[in-house]
C-alpha cells in the first residue's frame, strides 16, 4: 500500500488497523526529507541556538548544547522520556502509530533524514511492534513517553513484539536485517513529539464505533420486530421535516431492514397500541445524531493523521525553524470525547430496548422472554449486566479534555489529556458491544417466540447468524457463554455482514 504524505485516506488507515501488510512511501518523499535534514545541518554548522536542535528541552530550553554532544542529546532525550507504564498497546494500534509517524515525518518539515522514516516502515513491514506502554502521556508536547518507547526500537533498545512474542529490540532488528538508527540533530525530538499515539487510539475508537452503530441499527430493528413495534415512526416524510442528515439516513435503514415483516403485518391487524416507547420509535433521532458526530470525529482524525505535529518545524525553503504548538492534541481530545458520547448513547439506548423486551406489559412477550417464568429466570440478570455496563459508560463518558494538569515545571501549563480520552474508548466499546450482544440475544428470542410468524427478510440473516452459535432459550442454562458468543459476533462485525448494502446508506449523505 502506497502512502502519499499529507493525503493518507481513512480507508488506508482502516486497512492498517485491520491487518498487517506492506506499506511504502513514494520516492518523491525523500526529496522533501533530505531538504529538511540539510536545513538542520546548516543550522548546526552555523552554530546558532535553535530549540530542539542544539538546546535542552522544555524548561531546559535555555541550556546550550555543544555540537559534539548533539547525538548524545537526542539519545538521552529518548531514554529519559521512555517513562511509560501500564499494559502494552496492541498491535493494531502500534501499526497505526508507526504508519502515521512515518507519513508525518515524510512531509519534510521535521528535519529527519529519509533513512529514519524508512526504518519506521521497515519495523512495520517486518511486523516488529515496539512495546509501547499505554499510560504516561497528557497529550501535549506530543505523546512523549509512548513515542519514546517507539523510538527505542529504532535505536535497537527496549523491547518489541514479534508475532505476539516479546523480545529485545536489538535481537529482532538483527533477525530482520534492519540496522539500528543513530539519531542525528533534532531527530529524537521529531520522533517523540507528535499526536500519533492519541490519534491511533482515537482511530481505533472510531472504527469500532462505526461497527457498533451498524450493529445497533440491525439489532435495534430486530427489537422493533420482536416487540411488534410500528414502522410508522420511520416514514421518510417525518424525518425530511427535521432535515438532520443522520436521522434521515437512519430512518431509511430502519425502513429497509423492517420491510415485509410478517410479525409487523400481524401488529397491523391485532394490536391497538398507538405509540411505541422512545427506545423503539426514536432510534433515527438518537442514532442519527450519533452518526453525524461520528462523521465529524472522522474528519478531525483524518486531518490529524495527515498533519505535521512535532516541534519545532523546519521550513527548508526559507531556512527557518519555527517553534509552535502543533503537538497539542486538543483536536484529538475533543474528537475522542465526542466518540465517547456516541459509544455511551449507543449502549444506553440498547439497554433500554432490552428492558422493554423483558417487560411483558410493554412487549407482549412472556416475562423475561422465557416460558414457565418463575421456575425460569430467563433474561432477568442478563439485563442487569447490561444496565451495569451502561452505567459504567456514563462515568467514562465524562469529557477528559476538560481536565488539564500542568507539567514540566509549568512550562506546559495546559494539556489536552487526549491519550486518556482516546484510550478509555476501548473499555467503553467493550461495554456497549456487550450490551448490544445481550440485546441481540433478547431480540432473537422475542422474534422466535412469535413463530410461525417470521421477521423481515433483511433481518433473517442476522437471526440465523446468531442461531448458528446460540440456540433458542428454552429453559435456564449457563448464560455467560451465550453472551460471550453474541458479543464476539458483534465485535467482529458478523452481526451486520448480510446487511452491508442496506447499512451503506448510513454513511452516504442523504
Amino acid at each position: 500500500m502506497l502512502l502519499q504524505p499529507g493525503e493518507v485516506t481513512v480507508e488506508q488507515l482502516r486497512t492498517v488497523w485491520r491487518s498487517a501488510q506492506p506499506v511504502s512511501l513514494p520516492s518523491s518523499a525523500d526529496h522533501a526529507m533530505r531538504a529538511s535534514a540539510r536545513a538542520i545541518a546548516r543550522i548546526v554548522a552555523k552554530g546558532n541556538a535553535v530549540y530542539g536542535v542544539n538546546t535542552g528541552f522544555g524548561k531546559l530550553a535555555q541550556t546550550r548544547i555543544a555540537n559534539h554532544e548533539l547525538e548524545t542529546l537526542q539519545r538521552n532525550l529518548v531514554l529519559s522520556h521512555a517513562a511509560g507504564v501500564g499494559d502494552a498497546l496492541p498491535d493494531h494500534v502500534v501499526r497505526l502509530i508507526l504508519v502515521m509517524k512515518a507519513a508525518s515525518l515524510a512531509r519534510g518539515f521535521s528535519g529527519v533524514r529519509p533513512q529514519v522514516v524508512h526504518a519506521l516502515l521497515a519495523l512495520h513491514n517486518a511486523n516488529i511492534m515496539p512495546v509501547i506502554p499505554a499510560k504516561g502521556s497528557v497529550g501535549a508536547s506530543g505523546d512523549l513517553a509512548p513515542l519514546a518507547h517507539m523510538t527505542l526500537a529504532l535505536m535497537g533498545e527496549g523491547n518489541v513484539r514479534v508475532a505476539g512474542v516479546v523480545q529485545p529490540a536489538a535481537q529482532a532488528l538483527a533477525t530482520a536485517g534492519i540496522e539500528a538508527i543513530r539519531l542525528g540533530a533534532k531527530e529524537g525530538l521529531a520522533l517523540i513529539n507528535g499526536t500519533q499515539v492519541s490519534t491511533a487510539l482515537a482511530l481505533h475508537g472510531l472504527f469500532m464505533a462505526e461497527r457498533l452503530i451498524e450493529a445497533a441499527m440491525v439489532i435495534g430493528a430486530m427489537s422493533v420486530d420482536a416487540a411488534r413495534g410500528s414502522d410508522t415512526p420511520f416514514d421518510a416524510r417525518i424525518h425530511a421535516l427535521r432535515n438532520q442528515p443522520g436521522q434521515i439516513a437512519c430512518a431509511a435503514v430502519m425502513r429497509a431492514l423492517l420491510k415485509d415483516s410478517r410479525i409487523r403485518e400481524s401488529h397491523l391487524l391485532h394490536d391497538d397500541r398507538v405509540q411505541d416507547p422512545y427506545s423503539l420509535r426514536c432510534q433515527p433521532q438518537v442514532m442519527g445524531a450519533c452518526r453525524d458526530l461520528l462523521l465529524h470525529a472522522s474528519r478531525t482524525l483524518l486531518r490529524e493523521a495527515n498533519a505535521v505535529t512535532d516541534n519545532p518545524l523546519v521550513f527548508a525553503d526559507t531556512n527557518e525553524v519555527l517553534s509552535g504548538g502543533n503537538f497539542h492534541a486538543e483536536p484529538v481530545a475533543l474528537a475522542a470525547d465526542t466518540l465517547a458520547l456516541v459509544i455511551a448513547e449507543t449502549g444506553a439506548l440498547s439497554e433500554r430496548r432490552i428492558a422493554l423486551l423483558i417487560d411483558s406489559a410493554l412487549s407482549g412477550l412472556p416475562p423475561f422472554l422465557v416460558h414457565n417464568a418463575g421456575l425460569n429466570s430467563g433474561f432477568m440478570i442478563a439485563h442487569v449486566t447490561a444496565a451495569s455496563l451502561a452505567s459504567e459508560n456514563k462515568s467514562l463518558a465524562h469529557p477528559a479534555s476538560v481536565d488539564s494538569l500542568p507539567t514540566s515545571a509549568n512550562q506546559e501549563d495546559h494539556v489536552s489529556m487526549a491519550t486518556f480520552a482516546a484510550r478509555r474508548l476501548t473499555d467503553m466499546i467493550s461495554h456497549s458491544a456487550t450490551i448490544l450482544g445481550i440485546e441481540w440475544l433478547a431480540a432473537a428470542q422475542g422474534i422466535d417466540l412469535h413463530a410461525p410468524l417470521t421477521t423481515a427478510p433483511a433481518l433473517a440473516p442476522a437471526l440465523s447468524a446468531l442461531r448458528q452459535s446460540v440456540p433458542f432459550y428454552t429453559d435456564d442454562r449457563y448464560f455467560a457463554a451465550d453472551i460471550e458468543a453474541a458479543v464476539g459476533l458483534v465485535v467482529n462485525g458478523q452481526a451486520t455482514e448480510a446487511c452491508a448494502d442496506i447499512l451503506s446508506k448510513l454513511w452516504t449523505e442523504p
